[in-house]
C-alpha cells in the first residue's frame, strides 16, 4: 500500500523568499521517497534592507503579506498537510523582524520562526545526502546565502562540526563585509580540516545550482576548481547588463552570482578541494526531511 503526504516549507533569506512543496510517499519496507511538486522563488532581497539601515522597509513588509497570502492560498490548493516557515540573517538581524514576523501571523496566519545561524546549519545538515556521502570520505559542506553562508563538515558518514558565519551575497555586494570576516572563515576551514588529506565540496544555493546547470554535467557528477574558477573569471569579465543579456541569467541572480562563486572557490582553496558536487538540496529540504519525522 503507498500513501503519500504533502509538506511545504517557507525559507525566508536576505536574497529571496522560496516555498517548496514536497510529496513524500510511503510504501511498506521500503524507504520514503520525497519528490519536489513545486518550488516558487520571489526575490524580495530584505538583506538590502536590514544590512544597510537595520530594519525592513515599509514598501517590503507590504510585499511579504502579498507573497505570504500568495503562498498560503498555494499551500491549500496542493492540500498541505503541515508546513513551517523560517526566516534566516535578515530578519533575525533586522530591528523590526520580531514585529514583522507579528504583524505577518495577524494578517496572513503564518506564523514565522526566526532562526539562528546554529539552527538553520543544524537543520540544513538534517538534509538527505545519503545517495551523495560515502562514508570512507570527507565533505565541507558549504551553503551561500544572501546574510550568511553555513559550513559543515562531514567525514566518515557523520557530521563532525558546523558553523554560519555573516558572509553572504547580498552583504558582500554592499561591501559589507571586513577582511577580518573573511580571515575568520579562513582560520576555522583550515583547522577543521588540517587533519583531513582529502576533502570533497557540497555545494548548496542558487547560485551554484545556477552555475552547476549552465556546466551541462550530468546530475551527481561534479565541477572541478579549474571549471569554477573559469567560470567565476567569465563572470566577472561580464557587465551585470551582460550577464543578463549574455549568461541569461535573472536580474536578481546577475549580480548576487559573483560574490557566491567567490565564496565557493575561497572554500575549495582553503580545504585544497579540486571538486564540488551540487545535490540541489538546502534549507528548504531540511524543513521538509523535519516536518517528516516530527510527524513520525
Amino acid at each position: 500500500m503507498i500513501v503519500q503526504r504533502k509538506y511545504a516549507a517557507i525559507d525566508i533569506g536576505s536574497n529571496a523568499v522560496r516555498l517548496l512543496i514536497s510529496t513524500v510517499t510511503e510504501q511498506e519496507g521500503k524507504e520514503p521517497m520525497f519528490k519536489k511538486t513545486s518550488l516558487v522563488r520571489v526575490p524580495i532581497r530584505l538583506g538590502a534592507d536590514v544590512f544597510i539601515s537595520k530594519e525592513i522597509s515599509d514598501e517590503n513588509v507590504e510585499r511579504m503579506i502579498d507573497t505570504m497570502e500568495a503562498f498560503k492560498l498555494l499551500m491549500k490548493s496542493h492540500k498541505i498537510e503541515k508546513y513551517k516557515a523560517c526566516a534566516t540573517s535578515a530578519m533575525r538581524e533586522s530591528k523590526n523582524g520580531v514585529e514583522v514576523a507579528k504583524k505577518i501571523e495577524a494578517k496572513t496566519g503564518i506564523d514565522i520562526n526566526i532562526i539562528d545561524g546554529s539552527d538553520e546549519a543544524a537543520i540544513i545538515a538534517a538534509t538527505d545526502l545519503h545517495a551523495l556521502i560515502q562514508t570512507d570520505k570527507t565533505y565541507l559542506y558549504v551553503d551561500v546565502g544572501g546574510g550568511s553562508t553555513e559550513f559543515t563538515l562531514y567525514s566518515n558518514g557523520k557530521t563532525i562540526t558546523s558553523r554560519s558565519f555573516k558572509l553572504g551575497t547580498v552583504r558582500l555586494l554592499n561591501e559589507m563585509v571586513t577582511t577580518d570576516v573573511w580571515q575568520e572563515v579562513e582560520v576555522w576551514i583550515k583547522k577543521v580540516t588540517k587533519e583531513f588529506t582529502k576533502i570533497d565540496l557540497i555545494g548548496s544555493g542558487g547560485n551554484i545550482n545556477n552555475i552547476f546547470k549552465s556546466s551541462g554535467r550530468p546530475n551527481g557528477k561534479p565541477l572541478s576548481f579549474l571549471y569554477l574558477s573559469s567560470y567565476y573569471q567569465l563572470l566577472q569579465s561580464f557587465t551585470y547588463e551582460e550577464r543578463i543579456t549574455e549568461l541569461n541569467l535573472n536580474q536578481d541572480r546577475a549580480d548576487v552570482i559573483v560574490p557566491a562563486a567567490k565564496i565557493y572557490l575561497s572554500a575549495m582553496k582553503w580545504t585544497r578541494a579540486r571538486r564540488i558536487y551540487v545535490p540541489k538540496i538546502g534549507l528548504s529540504d531540511g524543513i521538509i526531511k523535519s516536518l517528516y519525522q516530527e510527524a513520525q
